[in-house]
């Protein structure tokens, strides 16, 4: 990517995220209770387009995450050291027609026990737009087509099933594919997923038999029954009042989760009943987060500085107690 590219991609990255407003959730009040041992790990480089989107974490105890301007995906070591494993490639109108953005961007990232990685890609073309697999040692591979006129956001994983779940921020749709690839479905259209003029369903997870979806622009935690036949429940709303929330994890405390709200530049903890309070703020190094990831009891979490534009970084932490 140009230096006149990467310029022209954090414009528009600035102008759009800037539609949200940067207020704490309604139902939030400080607090840094469960979180120890907070500390900026890795800072990526912004002129290269590597503003990180999400992450996974892989068994050797390294971290994937995506470059969201970069079109790239990248490996961190537990020394912070990173690594480029493969960068997309570039649609022929630079992706100007992209949805909302009008940049292409990697976004969504999940991995299967034999280190097949698999990434969402959003790029306004036909040709491009989908869901991409990464297999070590060979190119990467669309093995799904999605609309172009969509935007592929978050990406989750049902390990029993085989079956990947994909939300479209703009389309306001759960998709569903075999990790075989193919023809995808739509899971999904409930207007709970739907945007109000920026981005709607974005962050997901699978988790007891039911998909977890965030909606940036509506402020909810969704929980999305999978029924036999994956077929989709009717959405219920486990948390609300927070604009702005991207993608999260579970604690392992039951329904417990920690959530990216990204423009607010804060992460919060959400608990079952719905209440949220705030764990890390911009005084602990975030610049819009975008998501969070644990393994044990250490938190993940990424900022990609998309409106911030200073220093996009992964966070680590210490989660006390954990079970």
């Amino acid at each position: 990517m140009s230096k006149r590219s990467i310029k022209m991609t954090m414009s528009a990255v600035l102008v759009a995220a800037a539609a949200l407003t940067a207020t704490a959730p309604a139902n939030a009040t400080p607090a840094r209770g469960p979180l120890a041992d907070v500390r900026v790990a890795t800072h990526f480089d912004l002129s290269a387009g590597q503003m990180p989107e999400n992450i996974t974490l892989l068994p050797d105890g390294t971290a994937a995450v995506t470059f969201a301007a970069g079109r790239q995906v990248a490996r961190v070591t537990p020394r912070g050291t990173t690594r480029i494993l493969a960068t997309l490639p570039a649609p022929a109108d630079g992706g100007v027609n992209t949805p909302v953005l009008g940049f292409p961007l990697a976004t969504g990232i999940v991995h299967t026990p034999d280190g097949t990685v698999y990434v969402l890609y959003a790029t306004g073309t036909a040709d491009l737009t989908g869901l991409w697999r990464l297999r070590p040692g060979r190119a990467p591979q669309r093995i799904a087509a999605l609309p172009a006129g969509g935007l592929p956001n978050g990406l989750a994983l049902d390990g029993h099933s085989k079956q990947l779940y994909i939300t479209d921020s703009v389309l306001g749709t759960v998709w569903t594919v075999p990790v075989t690839g193919g023809t995808p479905t739509a899971w999904s259209t409930a207007p709970e997923l739907a945007s109000t003029g920026f981005l709607g369903a974005n962050g997901a997870k699978v988790r007891d038999g039911a998909l977890w979806v965030t909606n940036l622009d509506q402020g909810t935690l969704l929980r999305i029954a999978i029924r036999s036949g994956n077929r989709a429940g009717a959405p219920r709303v486990k948390a609300s009042g927070m604009v702005g929330i991207d993608d999260f994890a579970f604690t392992g405390r039951g329904d417990e989760i920690l959530a990216a709200l990204n423009a607010p530049n804060t992460v919060v903890r959400i608990r079952p009943d719905g209440t949220s309070t705030t764990v890390l703020d911009a005084t602990d190094g975030l610049q819009n987060p975008t998501s969070v990831a644990l393994r044990g009891n250490d938190v993940y979490v990424l900022s990609a500085a998309y409106t911030t534009a200073t220093d996009p970084n992964l966070l680590r932490a210490r989660l006390r107690g954990h079970r």
